[in-house]
């Protein structure tokens, strides 16, 4: 039996105490599975299936009947009190002694499940959902607040009254849980922006003065980052090919640990219902399962869209309080806190995963070893077709997600994740500190921290599908969240890039450069690569002319055989995928990409002035199902 069934400990309580908070010390020989029955709060049929799950999953009784809604919450609460001894409070009509919270750590109540509620004849009265964690917790609470004694509440009051009452010290743990030396946070400000604007006076003041100079230099940067991040994809091309991700093969059910996946949600009000619809087909043990719905306090349209969505009882919202920043890696720390899950797992809003998905994801952490950490899954769209755009960006991410992030892992380089449809070992995300809630692409910054840290990722052939951003503005308003991203995340890990160059090794570091630094110069400088094909028109160019024949030549060469790699990997990419659109579309990826230059500017305007903005993206715009 699960350990919530067992006789409870004696504690004495001092004359005075509230009656009942103390668990009773005479052996009990009904369990509370006979309790409920007795009490008609279970029909036999459902106890029945539900022992027999519990035997396989290893969990409380309870939880398996909670989840399975055949069992009333509230008087479930109260059936528990009473086989405990104890009562039921609710803190939030009652709410607890501050200091004794203060006491404890707000942070600590909410990871722990536990609640210092008020001192009552000489003894803490500690409010807890689960009996297991307040025995777990005892010797910690009885070194800090001397005597204890149990109390039974609800989870969602538990977090409400934490919420009530200490919502800003949970807003900022969720804000500062990263180190500083590992934070973007620490870059921001006045000398961030001093920095910005230094740099980019000292290029004005060298392009007046030596206008030539700057002209080839930057073109040499250009053209060596081209060629760097040419020769990247061609090996990741290639890496893919040799070991391509199989879907692992589905053999029968796994052990199921408990599974918790946060959704976090700003501004989701049209997509809620049917965000709730698509993480119902989930094929996982209900018991096991944990959604966590991160929702920001004054969103009040989304919360009201959930409310009415019939959340089922492993579906719960939690909502994120007021702070400096409003950012999703913030709300997706916040919200960790509220997981039971040893796997923790990301989605976004309008995401449609496989049924299968979590399945297959636990099947495979079972057979890896702990130093992968993280599983990537592929992601796609499900509106490709909708117009030009949506098109040219399925091939982007067909290449990305089937062909560069593979063979990047293929090549032992750092993987910047993408962010949704990841799935972390806990201990290892904790023991990162979470997300960066200040870095704008949270996900990337991760995906090299881990690296840093001794951790893998592993890509897992198993899809979700994403609306695909397909108007011309929302998509430079995403992208260049992206890119300003990059850069945050470059300049995080190159304030010491001794230290990093240790962490990584000289390839690795290479592979880092390459990834981010090369990436942005593509975008930033792409105009000037453009303009190396004035000659094949007959157009004269100020550094070409200059250059010697053979110089050309080879300039020009470069310029060729890039397209053709970039060409031959989006067609492979594409019928890798499946995708069943002319494969002529891959030639308007030459009027795709200059949208990424504008949204490069944007990203280093904003660098300057608002780097923790979160230009926010809609959705459910273009949603077919």
């Amino acid at each position: 039996m699960a350990q919530i069934f067992l006789s409870p400990r004696s504690v004495s309580l001092p004359d005075g105490a509230i009656k009942g908070a103390s668990v009773s010390g005479e052996r009990q020989q009904d369990t509370l599975a006979l309790t409920l029955l007795r009490g008609g709060l279970v029909q036999g049929d459902d106890m029945i299936r539900a022992l027999m799950l519990q035997t396989y999953h290893r969990r409380p009784v309870s939880d398996i009947l909670l989840a399975r809604k055949a069992l009333p919450t509230e008087r479930f609460y109260t059936a528990l009190a009473q086989r405990w001894g104890t009562q039921v409070i609710d803190p939030v009509t009652a709410p607890p002694d501050i200091r004794l919270i203060d006491q404890l750590g707000a942070v600590t109540c909410l990871r722990q499940s536990v609640l210092p509620w008020r001192k009552a004849g000489g003894a803490t009265i500690i409010a807890a959902s689960d009996p297991q964690d307040f025995a777990d917790q005892r010797e910690l609470l009885t070194r800090i607040f001397g005597p204890v004694a149990l109390a039974i509440t609800t989870p969602s009051a538990l977090r409400d009254s934490l919420f009530n009452l200490r919502g800003r010290q949970l807003a900022h743990a969720a804000e500062t849980r990263v180190a500083p030396v590992d934070s973007c946070r620490t870059l921001s400000g006045t000398a961030l922006r001093r920095l910005s604007l230094l740099v980019a006076c000292c290029l004005v003041m060298l392009s007046f003065a030596w206008p030539a100079l700057v002209l080839w230099v930057m073109t040499g940067w250009t053209f060596l980052t081209l060629l760097l991040t040419a020769l990247l994809k061609a090996a990741c091309g290639l890496a893919s090919k040799w070991r391509r991700v199989q879907k692992p093969a589905f053999q029968g059910p796994p052990p199921a640990p408990a599974v918790s996946i946060i959704v976090a949600l700003y501004g989701e009000s049209d997509i809620a219902g049917r965000l709730v619809r698509r993480l119902g087909k989930l094929e996982y043990p209900r018991d096991r399962l944990d959604i966590v719905l991160a929702v920001e306090a004054e969103d009040q349209k989304t919360r009201s869209a959930l409310a009415k969505a019939d959340l089922p009882p492993w579906m719960q919202i939690v909502v994120v309080p007021k702070g400096q920043i409003k950012t999703k890696p913030r709300a997706l720390n916040f919200a960790v806190d509220h997981c039971r899950g040893s796997i923790i797992g990301v989605y976004d809003a309008e995401d449609a995963p496989e049924p299968d998905q979590i399945l297959r994801v636990v099947e495979r952490f079972s057979q890896l070893g702990p130093e992968v950490a993280c599983l990537q899954g592929v992601l796609d769209f499900y509106n490709p077709s909708t117009n030009w755009l949506s098109r040219c960006f399925t091939i982007e991410y067909a290449t990305w997600f089937r062909l560069i992030l593979p063979g990047l892992a293929r090549l032992g380089l750092p993987i910047p994740l993408g962010g949704t449809t990841l799935f972390f070992r806990r201990e290892a995300l904790e023991r990162l500190g979470g997300w960066d809630a200040h870095n704008v692409t949270e996900d990337a910054d991760l995906g090299i921290r881990l690296y840093r840290h001794g951790y893998r990722t592993e890509l897992i052939d198993t899809v979700t599908g994403e609306e695909a951003n397909c108007h011309t503005l929302p998509w430079i308003k995403q992208r260049s969240r992206w890119l300003k991203g990059y850069m945050m995340t470059w300049a995080t890990h190159m304030r010491d890039p001794v230290k990093l160059w240790r962490d990584l090794g000289a390839w690795k570091f290479l592979g880092f450069q390459v990834l981010l630094l090369c990436t942005l110069s593509q975008f930033v400088f792409a105009p000037l690569l453009w303009s190396f094909w004035l000659p094949w028109f007959g157009v004269s160019h100020p550094i070409a002319d200059a250059l010697p024949p053979a110089l050309i030549l080879f300039l020009l060469g470069l310029l060729l055989i890039t397209e053709v790699i970039n060409l031959t990997l989006h067609l492979c990419a594409l019928h890798i995928s499946g995708h069943r659109f002319s494969r002529w579309w891959v030639l308007m990826m030459h009027a795709y990409f200059p949208l990424g230059a504008l949204a490069s500017y944007k990203a280093a305007w904003e660098m300057v002035r608002n780097p923790f903005y979160w230009d926010k993206t809609m959705h459910g715009r273009f949603d077919p199902i």
